[in-house]
């Protein structure tokens, strides 16, 4: 975890803008960058969150199968795992059993967990996901998924455009740490910056920079109190 941080770190957020300053950026890197930013964030949005851990609507294979492509290029582990962590989540928010709990502070609940804990993941709770053959291979073959999806394919593209470079530093590094650090804000800013008039013995909040960041997710208050509900 600390290696592909650093990687994403000085490769996108360091390296980008100096590749723009010395290369410039093209109308085709640019697009390549915005069409997998969208897509992977969208994908824990609609799919991780709002369909798989919380199952709040229904869609055909090829949607979920698009979802759970595109997922895996976050690099925010399997559709699986994702969604039994985030139901214990909202089972035992604030909570040891939390597996990312706001009361030990903005760093631990944003990342350190992450990073400096072992979780067990309990798969109990997610009987109705196991059931699913998609789901299930995307989890046993996660890094193989992952791989095609977060790595090889923006780098085939990037090669096909003509600009591998970059490519791999925005549509690779840069987006991954932007989309990863959207869906920790969630665990984070959200439970700490803005209104809980939803729930007011609760963390959760809303803010409309929070929801500007991650896709509408930052109304996090609403989202606690109503975790069924599809609205975003």
């Amino acid at each position: 975890g600390v290696i592909l941080f650093a990687v994403l770190i000085l490769c996108g957020v360091i390296g980008t803008p100096v590749y723009i300053y010395h290369r410039g950026l093209a109308l085709s890197e640019a697009l390549l960058f915005l069409f997998f930013l969208v897509t992977t964030s969208m994908s824990i949005t609609m799919g991780y969150h709002r369909l798989f851990a919380h199952a709040t609507y229904k869609t055909n294979s090829f949607v979920r199968f698009l979802l759970l492509f595109f997922g895996a290029a976050t690099y925010e582990e399997s559709a699986l795992k994702w969604a039994s962590q985030h139901r214990q989540h909202h089972q035992f928010t604030d909570t040891p059993l939390d597996p990312h709990d706001s009361t030990r502070g903005f760093w631990y609940c944003h990342i350190g967990w992450i990073l400096f804990y072992k979780h067990s993941v309990n798969l109990d709770n997610v009987k109705d996901l196991l059931q699913s053959k998609l789901v299930m291979h995307q989890h046993k073959y996660y890094d193989a998924w992952s791989l095609t999806s977060g790595i090889l394919l923006p780098m085939m593209i990037g090669v096909w455009i003509g600009y591998p470079l970059g490519a791999f530093l925005m549509a690779v590094c840069l987006r991954m740490f932007i989309v990863m650090n959207a869906a920790f804000l969630i665990n984070s800013y959200a439970h700490m910056v803005g209104d809980n008039s939803h729930d007011e013995k609760a963390s959760a909040r809303d803010h409309w920079l929070g929801a500007f960041m991650t896709n509408g997710e930052g109304y996090h208050s609403f989202h606690h109190r109503f975790p069924n509900d599809y609205r975003n």
